[in-house]
């Protein structure tokens, strides 16, 4: 098997980083007491939990009453939609709005409640991939009570106006939600500017299985223990809790310097890939995140090329991880008036702040080859 050099995937996961690893090896030897219990080994992982909650509201913009640890942001976006949808069959208003690129944990519960006889609207992405708030003012009803808009789209890198967004949703007394997994950590986020929020630690350099939802007043999302307020019951995994904690103020500080360093890598990328015969960008090229490129290659199988670069030893992807092996083409890229040709053709590369000069040089120079 050819060992990956180049990781270019990182829209997908990314690595741990040293610091994270370092935070959370305390609370996976010694610190390993639970922190529901009175003695003091459990104390100090209480305490732990305390603080790496109180690190992430701060940093997140809200209280930390308000932060509730989760699996990911799977998790989170299920809890925000179903939760909703508890408090809209009571009060009636069953009309949801959101987008039609919206990663699949937003729209396949989505596909549930249409089914369960909920009205779903879907808001039109464009061909640059960027929702019009005059599209969102002329969709609400009377009876729309729930909103979900991303802060960020995983495939394209496209940033949405969510304060925009969400404001007028709050003018009108409606929930506004945002699945902000591919945001944090490249964008200023606040969780003070929605209703509610979710979050994916794999995506900044945290474990896979930890993420944060952020609400006020949130539905029980598990029920068997009073932990989290009674509202996500479950002895928390406070070494991933911690690792969070610490990805997720590395990840702030470092924000500006590590954009100032990406945007160029991204925009050569743009320039290059550009060159290459039929290449076409996919997204608005000025309104996206500066470790996304997503180009369509017409003619060539997106499966066949990753596993051409693969064989170089560089690791990129086709679109979202979650839809990996599905023959159908991305709904993202459906969604922005791509053919299906364009949709099956396309190479998303992502990167992070382990992404070297280096490394885009050796992807620059082997993707030619593979086509």
């Amino acid at each position: 098997m050819t060992e990956t050099t180049v990781y270019l995937d990182n829209a997908a996961t990314t690595r741990v980083t040293d610091n994270v690893l370092s935070a959370m090896l305390p609370w996976l030897k010694e610190g390993y007491g639970n922190a529901s219990a009175l003695y003091s080994l459990a104390r100090k992982s209480a305490i732990a939990l305390n603080k790496a909650r109180a690190l992430c509201a701060e940093i997140l913009g809200c209280e930390s009453r308000n932060v509730y640890f989760t699996s990911g942001g799977t998790e989170s976006d299920n809890t925000a939609i179903f939760g909703a949808a508890q408090a809209a069959r009571l009060s009636g208003r069953r009309h949801f709005i959101t987008t039609a690129f919206e990663h699949h944990a937003v729209l396949e519960p989505m596909k549930r409640l249409a089914s369960e006889g909920f009205d779903i609207t879907y808001l039109p992405v464009y061909d640059d991939g960027v929702v019009r708030p005059s599209d969102l003012e002329a969709a609400i009803r009377p009876e729309t009570s729930f909103v979900s808009v991303m802060s960020a789209n995983n495939e394209i890198g496209t940033i949405q106006p969510v304060s925009e967004l969400a404001g007028i949703c709050r003018e009108r007394g409606i929930v506004f939600h945002t699945d902000a997994v591919q945001a944090v950590g490249n964008i200023p986020v606040s969780a003070s500017d929605v209703d509610m929020l979710s979050l994916s630690g794999h995506k900044l350099h945290a474990p896979k299985g930890i993420g944060i939802f952020c609400a006020k007043d949130p539905y029980p999302m598990l029920l068997g223990g009073s932990q989290q307020g009674g509202r996500r019951a479950g002895t928390e995994n406070i070494a991933a809790i911690v690792g969070l904690a610490e990805a997720l103020r590395a990840s702030a500080e470092n924000m500006d310097a590590k954009n100032a360093r990406l945007l160029p890598l991204r925009d050569r990328l743009i320039s290059e890939i550009s060159r290459i015969p039929g290449a076409k960008l996919n997204g608005c090229r000025e309104r996206r995140l500066a470790c996304n490129v997503n180009f369509s290659f017409p003619g060539h199988e997106s499966e066949t090329m990753i596993l051409k670069l693969d064989l170089k030893g560089i690791a990129v992807s086709g679109g979202s991880a979650c839809a990996s092996g599905s023959l159908e083409p991305s709904h993202v890229l459906s969604a922005i008036g791509c053919s299906y040709d364009e949709a099956r053709s396309s190479l998303r590369i992502s990167m992070s702040d382990l992404t070297s000069e280096a490394d885009i040089d050796a992807f620059l120079k082997a993707l030619p080859e593979c086509l």
